[in-house]
């Protein structure tokens, strides 16, 4: 189980990204792990298909069934995108955004081509929310530590532009902390682009809604998520937008009828809020998720034993950001709170948040030996592409010589 809130952090190097992981045989130890892939949710008959990773299709009946596969990137019909973005969801998209960005350092500085070096120092991200700002922010924070071990680089050779469709970022902490969130951006010289649309990246080539044209080797698409398409497989009710409904209880519903036997709860799931008013519902964030994984453990057992469900309830206590290293911004019981100290509630509430003690301490060993021998700056350039060295020195082999066609025996025909 990934906790996605540390991505930026390990993807710039402050954390190993192994400890934004948490091991489910570890955790899990009484239940059976199957590890594979769910294609088909037949509930009508209470059974799951699961496509697992040795091959061979395995069918799991059930009596409960919890549906929390989280969300995807939400993406948008954009010349070149498919080609040339990337995602910012998962550990594997944030492993490779380091070792990319360190890889475009290590081409800038080695490249006689100015064009070459213009656009591999040039850094795209699409949207402004929580995902988008945090990984822009962590990861110009690592570039600019990077460049002291560069000395063919200048800082003012480097632009990260941010892309954003609305007129301002971090709408979870509002209006005023959000535009302090961007007047700091602008100080690090982040050209923040709001009011914006990405129209085309082919071939790296940008072209935005403004007029505004430039190429990257690097577009990273954070402009918002939908629920997990494998949702679409499944005899369950889902709302227009994809998600599985839910009563306050976090059961399954058909309009106002419960269907027995199924719950949901995170990313993929549309929850009504008890705290937020007629209408409002509960936003896909980590804040409310790890709540209500409790909620739904101890339901399922109160159902189990004939007793009744309780409702989710849970006023939502604001929001930090964390914007590079002793950097941040809150919005927390409606106090605004700028700078080290949102920096340092940011860190403490996740690390109160993330599963398992141990997960919890490795997250800060990596922080202290962070502090005291710095960030790693090096890229590991083999991670995607493992075997290819070893192909190439591994000589084809050679066919083998047809045999010798067999003498006819004198007087046979």
């Amino acid at each position: 189980m990934t906790y996605q809130p540390f991505l930026p952090e390990a993807s710039a190097g402050n954390i190993s990204p192994r400890h934004a992981v948490v091991p489910l045989r570890r955790e899990l130890r009484r239940c059976t792990i199957i590890s594979g892939e769910v294609t088909r949710i037949d509930h009508a008959n209470k059974k799951v298909l699961v496509e697992t990773i040795s091959g061979p299709a395995r069918e799991v009946e059930y009596d409960h069934i919890v549906v929390a596969p989280g969300s995807v990137s939400r993406t948008l019909p954009i010349p070149g995108l498919r080609e040339q973005g990337i995602g910012f969801k998962t550990i594997g998209e944030a492993i490779y955004l380091r070792n990319h960005f360190l890889d475009r350092l290590d081409v800038a500085a080695t490249t006689t081509d100015a064009e070459t070096k213009k656009r591999a120092l040039t850094f795209c991200f699409v949207g402004g929310g929580y995902a988008g700002i945090e990984a822009l922010a962590e990861m110009e924070d690592m570039v600019r530590s990077a460049l002291k071990y560069y000395p063919e680089l200048k800082q003012d050779e480097v632009r990260f532009v941010l892309v954003e469709a609305t007129q301002r970022i971090l709408p979870e902490i509002g209006p005023d902390m959000g535009a302090y969130a961007a007047r700091q951006l602008r100080k690090r010289g982040i050209d923040m682009r709001l009011g914006t649309f990405l129209e085309s990246c082919v071939d790296g080539n940008v072209k935005l809604s403004d007029g505004e044209q430039f190429t990257t080797d690097t577009v990273v698409w954070t402009a918002g998520v939908k629920p997990s398409p494998m949702l679409a497989n499944t005899d369950l009710p889902l709302g227009p937008r994809g998600h599985v409904n839910c009563l306050p209880t976090l059961q399954v519903a058909d309009g106002e009828t419960v269907v027995e036997g199924a719950w949901a709860a995170g990313d993929c799931s549309q929850v009504p809020d008890l705290t937020g008013g007629v209408g409002a519902w509960c936003s896909p964030s980590a804040q409310h998720a790890v709540r209500q994984a409790v909620v739904v453990a101890d339901n399922i057992a109160r159902v189990i034993h004939g007793r009744e469900p309780k409702v989710y309830r849970h006023k939502y206590l604001g929001s930090v950001a964390g914007l590079g290293l002793y950097k941040g911004a809150a919005k927390v019981y409606g106090v605004k709170v700028p700078g080290v100290t949102a920096w340092l509630m940011h860190r403490f509430y996740h690390v109160s948040q993330i599963p398992s003690f141990n997960r919890k301490v490795r997250v800060v060993a990596d922080w202290t030996l962070a502090f005291f021998l710095k960030r790693e700056v090096v890229a590991l350039g083999q991670l995607h592409a493992p075997r290819e060295e070893f192909t190439e020195v591994t000589p084809p082999l050679e066919p083998k010589p047809a045999a010798p066609a067999e003498p006819v025996a004198a007087g046979k025909a």
